[in-house]
């Protein structure tokens, strides 16, 4: 990957604070070139991404992972952002299903070591198996969205995958998010109107109440909202 010092980081992320995620992208693009990818695990703010890359035409693969344990309505949002938004969607599956996990491992997802496995599992080996592929990644965590994400920096390295995180969306207000939204008319899951903010497996994501923090409903059964 292109070798960008702490120095670097503190001062590029300083820069960036006024950027907008359109020239986010751009300057992505000419320091990466092909190893460039983004990441999208098919909420609202990965189809804003993928919105935003088809408005540029920006020849930027798109990585998913399905952990065959996800909604229905997440496998149709990834195939209706294909089909309206021509973007290029690249799907990676874990090394086994879930019913071949659960016989070797048992229920991890009922524990909270058993849950950081089952997520290492079934989420993030299956991009480590293509890490090399990619000096950067877009993201589209966002600091309004709480819990561990309130600091959450533009640029950042990703020790597991071995590249920069650039999270394009870092800095959106939820009201300029909440615009961009609704002004684009973007396609987005149909789980976010039935009560849930967030949405991860169908296993570990319940609905959550309007009294709620917005990520109150992941992994509901194992504590605090604010853990994650």
């Amino acid at each position: 990957m292109a070798r960008l010092t702490q120095a670097d980081l503190s001062d590029l992320n300083e820069s960036f604070e006024e950027r907008t995620p359109l020239e986010l992208i751009h300057w992505a693009q000419e320091m990466f070139g092909t190893r460039l990818a983004a990441l999208s695990s098919m909420q609202r703010a990965g189809c804003v991404v993928a919105h935003m890359l088809s408005e540029i035409k920006a020849d930027i693969p798109i990585l998913f992972v399905d952990t065959g344990v996800l909604f229905q309505e997440t496998l149709d949002t990834r195939d209706r952002l294909i089909q309206e938004y021509g973007v290029n969607i690249v799907t990676l599956e874990p090394a086994k299903t879930m019913q071949e996990q659960t016989e070797e491992l048992g229920i991890l997802y009922l524990s909270v070591e058993g849950q950081e496995q089952c997520c290492d599992l079934r989420k993030t080996q299956p991009l480590i198996q293509v890490a090399e592929q990619y000096d950067a990644l877009i993201g589209s965590l966002r600091r309004a969205d709480g819990g561990q994400r309130a600091n959450v920096p533009i640029l950042a390295i990703d020790p597991a995958m071995n590249c920069l995180r650039v999270n394009i969306l870092a800095s959106l207000s939820k009201e300029e998010f909440q615009a961009y939204l609704e002004e684009n008319q973007v396609i987005t899951n149909p789980l976010h109107k039935q009560g849930y903010p967030t949405i991860g497996c169908n296993r570990c994501t319940t609905p959550v109440m309007e009294s709620e923090p917005g990520r109150a409903g992941r992994w509901r059964h194992l504590g605090p909202w604010s853990q994650y």
